[in-house]
């Protein structure tokens, strides 16, 4: 079967969002914001066939997404999509075990644990109850008796303001502004000026004397989680990232169960932050060359 891969576009999002509804089970990286958000700094490209659309990225060399689909009505044995010296990547693990069990000693699965998503209670983050959450609780209480601080929801006529902050945020981490956070402001932008035309995502900022401090910018996973895509905060506010962390979900997202946080890149600080929030699972991911 010949695949003509094209960018990810606005035009197929609705498209891309009904074969993401029958994806069994749905990382962080296929939400369509994180798609479109990442496709120039990846080199993303995607395919459609009546089965599934696959993604491959061309930065820094071609590799392969999981496709997105109903998995359990492939036949993976006879899958054009799978031929001998392809390499995929961040695959979850309901479609790894799947290919194991069909394809067995011709691939070779590799757990990538810098690509887990992290999972956390909706709930327990809202309420930062016990002894677990006590150093957020207490941060969260600083920032608001310090800061006589609004919340208010993401709409599209306040992105120029969250634009002019990550615009300042990025000037601020100057010394530090690396390749990926780069790409990441660049990510970013992107989502952000399109706000409009993704109706699925949604936000919230957080505003101390009518400038916007930090925001937050989330999307429907699926029914019951919420997958917060971009969150970010002026440190000079103490205890800012608590809030918008804390008040986001109070206040936009408390309907869900589950928020996913994303992966830690395999970046230590990270990592750390992610785990002091006290994750109740992840969502684990492989990479599998096809042998």
């Amino acid at each position: 079967m010949h695949m003509e891969f094209e960018a990810p576009s606005l035009a197929r999002r609705e498209e891309y969002l009904a074969a993401l509804s029958k994806m069994p089970q749905k990382a962080s990286d296929y939400s369509f914001g994180n798609i479109y958000g990442w496709a120039e700094s990846y080199g993303l490209e995607w395919a459609f066939t009546p089965d599934y659309v696959l993604i491959r990225q061309t930065i820094p060399h071609v590799v392969y997404w999981a496709p997105v689909g109903n998995w359990d009505a492939v036949d993976w044995t006879g899958c054009p999509c799978i031929a001998a010296g392809m390499e995929f990547i961040r695959i979850p693990e309901t479609l790894a075990n799947s290919l194991s069990a069909q394809l067995g000693d011709k691939i070779e699965v590799k757990e990538l644990r810098d690509h887990f998503d992290y999972l956390y209670s909706v709930q327990e983050l809202i309420e930062l109850k016990g002894n677990r959450f006590h150093k957020k609780k207490n941060l969260l209480k600083q920032f608001s008796k310090h800061y006589d601080f609004e919340y208010h929801v993401i709409s599209p006529d306040c992105i120029e303001e969250v634009l002019e902050m990550q615009s300042d945020w990025c000037l601020w981490r100057e010394d530090e502004c690396n390749k990926t956070l780069i790409a990441e402001n660049k990510a970013i932008s992107r989502v952000l000026k399109t706000f409009d035309r993704q109706p699925e995502l949604f936000g919230g900022t957080i505003k101390v004397d009518g400038k916007v401090i930090a925001y937050t910018v989330a999307e429907e996973l699926e029914p019951g989680t919420v997958v917060i895509h971009f969150e970010k905060g002026h440190t000079n506010f103490k205890g800012v990232y608590q809030a918008i962390n804390q008040q986001f979900l109070e206040h936009t997202a408390s309907q869900y169960d589950i928020v996913n946080r994303e992966q830690d890149i395999g970046d230590e600080g990270l990592r750390k932050a992610k785990m002091s929030y006290n994750p109740v699972g992840f969502l684990k991911k492989y990479n599998i060359l096809v042998k």
